[in-house]
């Protein structure tokens, strides 16, 4: 118990501070998001990605294992969300946000903060999740944006929304230097060190502002499977697939929580710009959000133990 009230500690509630201070300060400053935005995917994530990998102890095969999970994960929970959508006779809008909120998760603002104070000085644990983030982001922008619009339509926008993420850039860059060796001098190291240390407050601060207006009216049935699927259902996947790839250690621990954080953003984004149900979207953001104090603390805990 006393690992579990830690955790809660100085994981949970470190995170949940943080995001009530962006929801105080949004509201009584009216933040521009736009710029916060801006602020977090093109200076602040990029350098959480290029230190981490830099730093990492990656070789390929783990890479390759870690991607291999992923993309088995993702495809049981798109097909678990169409078989729940054609039983509930969802409609297409429904059927959309609902399989975005299940299989996007926030693996970015919310997800990198939690594995910063739970993998603290543990570069590996935190590589994990910088490649869990980067999946996500190609998975927003592949599945998540073509299920929310046609592909026909929308093809040409998927590529520029991929070839303008700096993430994916300072991925590629970390690996390389790390895999050449190639020393990185202590005037360029510090800073990029120092925006790094920087992202953990201020993605909670722009998660809490994001938040800060949203609104919960009723329980519907697409909320609760979106809840389920997200915040339970997700983690005992991961938990079956890690078995199965008989993942270990830090590893398996990073993947296991990595499966347990609420619904991205960019679900609620896609469903607001084409008029997806974006109320039901918006709610199912809230609520996981809320409860995944609970879920991810109980999440974390179990990996502690079980890896």
């Amino acid at each position: 118990m006393n690992v579990l009230f830690m955790i809660v500690l100085n994981v949970i509630v470190s995170v949940f501070l943080l995001i009530a201070a962006g929801v105080v300060m949004h509201r009584k400053f009216n933040f521009d998001m736009n710029t916060l935005s801006k602020l977090n995917a093109f200076f602040l994530l990029p350098a959480v990605s290029f230190t981490n990998i830099y730093e990492s102890q990656f070789d390929a095969e783990l890479l390759i294992q870690i991607v291999g999970f992923l993309v088995l994960q993702t495809f049981v929970l798109i097909v678990g969300c169409k078989i729940v959508s054609i039983l509930f006779h969802f409609d297409r809008g429904l059927s959309s946000i609902f399989s975005n909120s299940v299989v996007l998760s926030n693996s970015g603002n919310f997800g990198l903060p939690v594995s910063q104070l739970v993998f603290h000085n543990n570069p590996l644990g935190l590589s994990v999740q910088v490649v869990v983030s980067i999946y996500q982001n190609l998975l927003t922008n592949t599945y998540g944006l073509m299920n929310a619009v046609s592909a026909q339509s929308q093809g040409l926008k998927i590529v520029k929304e991929l070839a303008k993420n700096p993430m994916i850039y300072a991925f590629l860059l970390g690996m390389l230097m790390h895999g050449l060796m190639i020393p990185i001098p202590s005037f360029i190291w510090n800073p990029l060190q120092n925006i790094a240390n920087a992202f953990l407050a201020i993605a909670l601060v722009t998660l809490g502002a994001q938040s800060a207006y949203l609104q919960f009216k009723r329980l519907s049935v697409v909320l609760i499977f979106s809840l389920l699927g997200r915040l339970i259902i997700s983690p005992i996947i991961a938990f079956l697939l890690i078995l199965l790839f008989q993942i270990e250690g830090t590893t398996a621990q990073a993947l296991l929580i990595a499966s347990s954080f609420p619904t991205s953003r960019n679900s609620a984004v896609f469903a607001l710009e084409y008029g997806n149900h974006p109320e039901t979207a918006a709610q199912a953001v809230l609520l996981s959000t809320l409860l995944s104090s609970i879920t991810v603390t109980g999440v974390v805990y179990a990996a502690k133990i079980l890896f």
